[in-house]
């Protein structure tokens, strides 16, 4: 997973650019908005909101966006009528993808995703065919310099954590989606700061892609996350470092 641990730290300095952009805020807003819309507008009562929230605040979202976003998803204020999607299919080399997505016309979305997968070389597919590779988890990142790890292992357990790992230069810290908030404040409390705290999907299974085919998947990833609709795209891909490296630069 020490490759998915780097492309993660690869979109989060993406995103510092793209907040700029408004792209960031953007996604965030929509996000908060289907999270009120489902649990209502009260963070304390409503987990999905929260984690939401947080994430907002971590690509640096003001306070009163975050505020109206809420409105909107609790119908305070009038807002877009998004739906919420999972498209799955399949990059080049044979790379699952789970794409989220949240839109207001999905006779605009469908052959939208459609043409990015295959001017990529990959292909949209059925619903069920990559979902059985993924599992949905609960993962706190933790920047790994000047931290004790044994500390941070016994403060997560403790929290009701599942398991703790050191990738590259960070800590990723797993637990089953519904202890997210118990472990982020168990570890609150302990005094650790966190890079990011979400509920994600986690491939059990991967495809390993080289060279070309490589910087392919990395290519058609950025398009997908570029795209106004998408949310989050999720893939299963293993490839060499110095690829991620060289496509970070």
């Amino acid at each position: 997973m020490s490759g998915h641990s780097k492309w993660h730290n690869i979109r989060v300095r993406k995103q510092a650019v793209d907040a700029k952009k408004g792209k960031v805020f953007s996604k965030a807003s929509r996000e908060i908005i289907i999270a009120a819309r489902l649990g209502g507008g009260d963070p304390s009562a409503n987990a999905r909101l929260r984690i939401a929230i947080e994430k907002a605040r971590d690509v640096g979202m003001p306070k009163d966006n975050i505020e109206r976003a809420i409105k909107r998803g609790t119908g305070e204020l009038e807002s877009e009528q998004l739906e919420e999607i999972v498209y799955e299919g399949y990059a080049p080399g044979g790379v699952a993808l789970m794409i989220e997505v949240a839109t207001d016309n999905r006779n605009r979305t469908v052959p939208d995703i459609r043409r990015l997968l295959a001017r990529a070389g990959g292909s949209l597919g059925e619903t069920g065919c990559v979902r059985w590779m993924f599992e949905r988890r609960g993962v706190i990142r933790i920047d790994a310099q000047g931290v004790s790890e044994d500390e941070v292992t016994l403060a997560a357990l403790d929290a009701g954590a599942e398991d703790v790992t050191t990738e590259d230069d960070t800590i990723v810290v797993r637990c089953a989606p519904e202890n997210l908030e118990a472990v982020r404040e168990g570890l609150t409390k302990g005094g650790v700061a966190m890079q990011s705290a979400e509920i994600t999907l986690e491939p059990q299974t991967t495809v390993r892609v080289e060279g070309e085919q490589a910087r392919a998947v990395l290519r058609l990833l950025d398009e997908l996350e570029d795209y106004q609709d998408v949310q989050e795209v999720y893939s299963n891909f293993d490839m060499p470092d110095e690829v991620l490296e060289e496509m970070a630069a």
